[in-house]
């Protein structure tokens, strides 16, 4: 390991050269003030194990009012700072796992901090508008500096929407609204129509279906949630669509050493996925669109090559089906371009992409064909909140001028390195390295042993996520810089240690 993870030594002079660079305020922005900022803590600094007994008696307190199964800890996001988030019993862990992927620059950048404070931003935040009927004057503007600025190849238009969930759920109605229009050959609907949708019969209510993948995660409305194949807890006893599921690609790591294998089990899986929009179309439920994701997130962190979703393109107009692609977790720069799918080099690479997380508001980008053809038929109350886009516009204008995703293909770079090597020191316990920029993940040898690793990072300042059956997955900020990586590599090399 001594190649990949520097010694304590290096890291902090490291560090202390990081914070020399800062002098003039580096992060500062139009909204900033031009002060030296401290963006980051020395490292972690653990005071009790986690949770501690503060966390746990407000766990206990929540406990009497809802569902506390998930909570792992309570935090002081006042304190928290950087990449470095505090709970309320005073630990300081490094977070690279950032409240599920959804953290873009820090915690409590000034620039963001200051915009907050801005006194002529007051009314965007107290007043929450219906965005649908009454958005505020600034809204096209805000929308066209922030999200706009951003949108996808080929994608000129977009609808905010609060979440990934409602973002994906309002994306599957613009697909069916879409393909119906198309099927009719017009827009208007007919008497029938009208009627059959109130009693939820065809053919006002279409028997339509959209393709989804074994091993995604769309969301967890009852739409979103006929698409999520990734764990079955996510799914248990709420009633689904019969809709058709591809298997999703199982590839080999390292990608390079396996590629003749990968590309058969590619092409197995496209057939299949062919095969089974041919066999519903047969049924009565043709599928309407298609939906995956770049890079199967809550479902392991499950990769497939461009050509693949090259060739999933083509397979989509072939059958005329809307091709949706869902970047609520991969989007927003952790991959190393602002966008994974702009991976694949593809010039029309979607109809319709899905965001959320790291872009702060929800929503989905589209093509004209998918508008809406009616008032009210993409709706409800907030539509999103323009505060998010105020915030958005900074996290963006931030990412540019610290040229960021140039800092995330570095540290990714880092952490596959050390990540490569690790597996090569502890085979017996991680395996299957993979990722693009830092969006990246490594198997553990079982689940038992996963759960265990992760409390022993968590203990010792480092927090973590895990993902799929087996896998850790690894989403820091944008401003996760090699340093960091290094940090974690020590770290996670004392606790493998402790688990061999």
């Amino acid at each position: 390991m001594a190649s990949s993870v520097i010694s304590r030594h290096l890291l902090l002079s490291c560090h202390k050269s990081l914070h020399l660079s800062l002098s003039g305020c580096r992060y500062a922005s139009k909204v900033a003030t031009k002060t030296q900022v401290n963006l980051d803590y020395d490292g972690p600094s653990m005071k009790t194990e986690i949770p501690g007994p503060r966390s746990q008696a407000l766990t206990k307190q929540l406990g009497d009012i809802q569902n506390v199964g998930a909570i792992n800890f309570f935090c002081n996001y006042e304190e928290s700072r950087g990449n470095y988030v505090v709970d309320v019993d005073g630990n300081r862990m490094l977070d690279i796992y950032t409240q599920i992927s959804s953290i873009p620059i820090g915690y409590n950048h000034p620039a963001l901090l200051k915009l907050m404070s801005n006194p002529n931003n007051l009314s965007t935040i107290v007043n929450r508008p219906a965005l649908g009927i009454m958005p505020p004057e600034n809204f096209p503007d805000k929308i066209t500096e922030s999200l706009l600025s951003v949108a996808p190849s080929g994608l000129s238009r977009v609808q905010t929407m609060a979440c990934g969930s409602c973002s994906n759920e309002n994306a599957y109605k613009a697909m069916f609204i879409w393909y119906r229009n198309k099927e009719r050959g017009h827009s208007s609907p007919s008497d029938e129509d009208l009627n059959s949708c109130m009693i939820n019969q065809s053919p006002g209510c279409p028997d339509f279906s959209i393709l989804s993948f074994m091993g995604g995660f769309h969301g967890r409305t009852l739409g979103c949630l006929a698409t999520t194949h990734s764990k079955a807890i996510h799914k248990l006893d709420v009633p689904s669509f019969d809709w058709p599921i591809a298997p999703f690609p199982r590839l080999q790591y390292p990608l390079e050493e396996f590629s003749r294998e990968n590309a058969q089990e590619e092409a197995r899986c496209l057939e299949e996925a062919e095969d089974l929009i041919v066999k519903w179309r047969k049924k009565g439920k043709p599928v309407a669109g298609i939906v995956i994701e770049p890079i199967q997130a809550e479902g392991g962190d499950n990769h497939a090559s461009p050509d693949f979703f090259r060739s999933l393109r083509k397979i989509a107009q072939k059958h005329g089906c809307a091709f949706h692609v869902d970047e609520v977790q991969t989007g927003g720069g952790c991959t190393g371009k602002f966008w994974a799918h702009e991976h694949w080099g593809i010039e029309d690479p979607a109809d319709i992409v899905s965001f959320s997380k790291k872009l702060l508001t929800g929503g989905f980008y589209y093509k004209l064909e998918f508008q809406a053809d009616k008032p009210y038929r993409i709706f409800n109350t907030w539509m999103g909140d323009p505060s998010k886009n105020l915030l958005l516009a900074e996290v963006l204008s931030v990412i540019r001028r610290e040229n960021l995703l140039v800092e995330v293909n570095r540290s990714g770079k880092a952490l596959m390195n050390g990540l490569y090597e690790l597996q090569a020191q502890f085979p017996g316990i991680v395996s299957r390295a993979r990722g693009q920029g830092t969006f990246c993940a490594i198997d553990v040898c079982d689940d038992e042993t996963r759960s265990n690793i992760l409390v022993k990072a968590r203990n010792k300042g480092i927090l973590l996520g895990g993902c799929g059956d087996r896998s850790i997955r690894f989403r820091p900020s944008l401003v996760f810089k090699e340093y960091h990586v290094h940090m974690f590599l020590n770290i996670f090399n004392d606790v493998l240690a402790q688990i061999k």
